[in-house]
């Protein structure tokens, strides 16, 4: 027995670290730690911390390597999180004209690049990790257990899609990720990649959640193909709480079968099980999805699992019918399809540098330069939330989640020229009236110790 049952509600989070390039008009090299910095006074004006939240919830720091990295605010629903996703997208380009004028300032004239992928030009890679709150009284281990054959076969409609030489001749790749995975499960999530991270910190009321926290998947351009992500991953996790088992699918070496899998972008290639049987990434995936029909039919649900359901089976019949028919949707098919016909037109191999650039340029979040952006202007990607919502997203938290908690708490504070200090479980102004509110309850969007505090600062008026 797995769990009591499925959790009814549930918190969900991406983190995303960014690629950054600065391209200068001169031979000057200027350090990416002063280049970010200038990023950063865009969205934390007259301050230079290395953590710091926003006025929508979300946080925004440096990570290592000096990449950008913005992890969404806490969503209780997975449009919400598709939403705030691209939100992030859409605060990193809006900085990018200020920060560049800096630079000209300081006679360093040059375009500076933030690319939404997973790999660099020297094969290091950087991340983007899904995370799930659970039950604390759930079988963590054996949860993770189930999920890993899902995880490992996954990438056929979440991954990114890449060119990566093999011994001297260009192949592509489904996913960028897989050839970093290196275990299972692992408390690092830098000097021993997994599968699922396993370090325990929830982030909320420890004594009843706990937090899932995958690292093996790969940054989306596509809403469709993160909201599949996303949403298939929440589908199966209800799925496997609800005692809802998939049996026989434990892989011989997932670790192997990840980077099988991501090398063949026929999806024709068979992966060893624990059994000596061998199935391909699709035979596995519908296994999960057969079962996950059961769980549907017997167990009320959330409506929005039901059209990932509806999804994942036609997306599932189209990779194994024609996977480039996919090609408004998933971003390894949509990179793949315009490299052929670059390629194609061009006359040039795969090998040609210029794919490379075409590679790197599908992720930049410029809308304007970014080819995936171009591609979305001509109608060619579909869009699965509005505009209109990832503009408000970008200054506005989720309300129905303690974000909203933290984002009011946050726009108080700068609006009152307070010094503050804020994480994710407790919000604290500095100085006079020192006070830590803890916000122990993600699912809390409400706090009446940070109300009575806003409205004693706001002179009894409240704040609005």
């Amino acid at each position: 027995m797995i769990a009591p049952g499925p959790m009814k509600q549930r918190i969900y989070g991406l983190e995303n670290e960014y690629g950054l390039i600065f391209s200068p008009n001169g031979r000057i090299y200027l350090p990416m730690e002063k280049v970010l910095g200038y990023i950063f006074e865009g969205l934390i004006p007259n301050s230079w911390p290395s953590n710091a939240f926003l006025a929508n919830g979300a946080r925004f720091y440096q990570d290592t390597g000096c990449h950008p990295e913005y992890s969404t605010p806490e969503c209780d629903n997975i449009l919400d999180l598709v939403i705030h996703d691209k939100a992030g997208e859409r605060l990193l380009e809006a900085c990018l004209p200020a920060a560049e004028e800096r630079l000209r300032d300081e006679g360093l004239s040059g375009e500076i690049y933030i690319f939404k992928n997973n790999t660099d030009s020297l094969g290091n890679t950087y991340g983007c990790h899904e995370n799930f709150l659970m039950r604390r009284d759930v079988d963590f281990w054996k949860v993770t257990e189930q999920l890993i054959p899902f995880f490992v076969t996954r990438q056929v409609f979440s991954g990114a899609g890449k060119v990566l030489k093999v011994s001297g001749k260009p192949q592509y790749f489904i996913s960028q990720r897989a050839q970093h995975i290196h275990e299972k499960t692992s408390s690092s999530t830098t000097s021993s990649r997994s599968i699922i991270n396993t370090r325990d910190e929830p982030h909320a009321d420890a004594e009843r959640y706990r937090r899932l926290h995958i690292i093996v998947g790969d940054s989306n351009m596509s809403e469709f193909a993160t909201y599949m992500k996303v949403g298939t991953a929440a589908l199966v996790l209800s799925m496997l709480e609800g005692g809802y088992m998939v049996h026989g699918m434990e892989l011989e070496d997932p670790v192997k079968a990840i980077r099988e899998i991501a090398r063949d972008p026929t999806l024709k290639k068979k992966v060893r099980l624990d059994d000596a049987r061998s199935m391909t990434a699709i035979e596995i995936q519908r296994v999960y999805l057969e079962q996950a029909r059961a769980y549907l039919d017997q167990q009320d649900h959330d409506a929005v699992l039901e059209d990932i359901y509806a999804k994942w089976k036609a997306v599932l019949d189209q990779l194994e019918d024609d996977p480039m028919a996919l090609v408004h949707q998933i971003d390894w098919v949509t990179k793949k399809y315009l490299i052929q016909s670059y390629v194609d037109k061009k006359g040039c191999g795969w090998d040609d540098p210029r794919v490379a650039l075409l590679d790197l340029q599908y992720h930049d979040v410029k809308r304007t330069r970014g080819l995936y952006y171009l591609m979305e202007t001509r109608g060619f990607t579909e869009r699965v939330v509005e505009e209109g919502d990832v503009q408000r997203a970008m200054s506005i938290p989720p309300q129905t989640t303690r974000a909203k908690v933290r984002g009011d708490f946050i726009r108080f504070a700068r609006a009152k020229n307070r010094s503050y200090t804020v994480d994710w479980t407790y919000l604290k102004l500095n100085g006079y009236w020192e006070e830590t509110i803890l916000c122990m309850d993600p699912f809390n969007a409400a706090n009446r110790r940070v109300e009575e505090l806003l409205s004693q600062m706001s002179g009894g008026r409240g704040y609005r």
